[in-house]
C-alpha cells in the first residue's frame, strides 16, 4: 500500500497538495481523521484530541512555542491546555496519534499529513517522505495573496506556524522538521506549480515501489 508523508510549512499549500497526491495515489488523505480516532481511543473529547495535535489551530505546539496563552494546568512540569475536566498527559496524546499513524498506514495506505510522520512511519516499508518548504517572503506572498491579507498579517500568522510546529517536533522528537535529511523529496511549491507538484510526488511514491 502506497504512504506519503508531508511536512509543510504553513503558507506551501500543503492542504491543497496533500489530497491531489492522495486522489491520484488512490490511496485516502489522513489529516483530519488523526485526532478523531485518538479521541475514540482514549475516550476523550475530540476538542481535548484536537488541543494536543500538531496540525490543530490551538494545538500543543503554540503552548511549547510560547506563541499564545491559553487556560492550562501543570503536569510535569509541563503547562498544558486542558480544555475538559480529566487532563491528559501530552506525552499519551503523542503515543497515541504515532499508533494511529502506524496501523493507518499497515492497513490502508494513505497520504498523511503534518505530525511527524517522516519520523513515525521512517521505517515504513516504501515509505515516501516529501517535505514542502519555500523562502518566507515567498510563502508570505502567496498567503497574503490567497487570503487577502496584509504581507504583515500573513507573516504572524506564518511565523506562528512555524514556530509552533518546529516545537512539537523539537519537543517530542528532539529533531529540526527543516533537516532536509529526513526526506526523500524537498520541494519549493510557491516556485512549482501545485500540479507539478503533485505530479513529483507521485511519480516518486512510485518510483519506490
Amino acid at each position: 500500500m502506497r504512504v506519503v508523508t508531508i511536512s509543510a510549512t504553513y503558507g506551501t499549500a500543503g492542504s491543497q497538495i496533500g489530497p491531489a497526491a492522495a486522489e491520484r495515489l488512490g490511496v485516502p488523505f489522513i489529516d483530519r481523521a488523526i485526532p478523531s480516532a485518538v479521541a475514540e481511543e482514549l475516550g476523550c473529547t475530540l476538542e481535548e484530541a484536537l488541543a494536543h495535535d500538531d496540525r490543530a489551530e490551538h494545538g500543543i505546539g503554540r503552548l511549547f512555542s510560547g506563541a499564545m496563552r491559553l487556560p492550562t494546568v501543570t503536569f510535569g512540569g509541563v503547562d498544558m491546555y486542558v480544555p475538559g475536566a480529566m487532563p491528559l498527559a501530552p506525552e499519551e496524546f503523542v503515543s497515541r496519534t504515532e499508533r494511529v499513524l502506524k496501523e493507518t498506514a499497515r492497513l490502508q495506505g494513505g497520504v498523511f499529513l503534518g505530525r511527524a510522520g517522516a519520523l513515525v512511519l521512517g521505517d515504513h516499508p516504501g515509505a515516501l517522505h516529501v517535505r514542502l518548504d519555500a523562502p518566507l517572503t515567498r510563502r508570505v506572498r502567496q498567503t497574503a495573496t490567497l487570503g487577502q491579507l496584509s504581507e504583515r498579517e500573513a507573516r504572524q500568522i506564518i511565523e506562528d506556524n512555524d514556530r509552533a510546529r518546529s516545537a512539537y517536533v523539537r519537543h517530542f522528537y528532539r529533531t529540526d522538521p527543516a533537516d532536509a535529511r529526513l526526506y526523500h523529496l524537498v520541494i519549493d511549491s510557491t516556485t512549482i506549480p501545485v500540479a507539478t507538484c503533485v505530479e513529483l510526488i507521485v511519480m516518486a511514491s512510485e518510483a519506490r515501489d
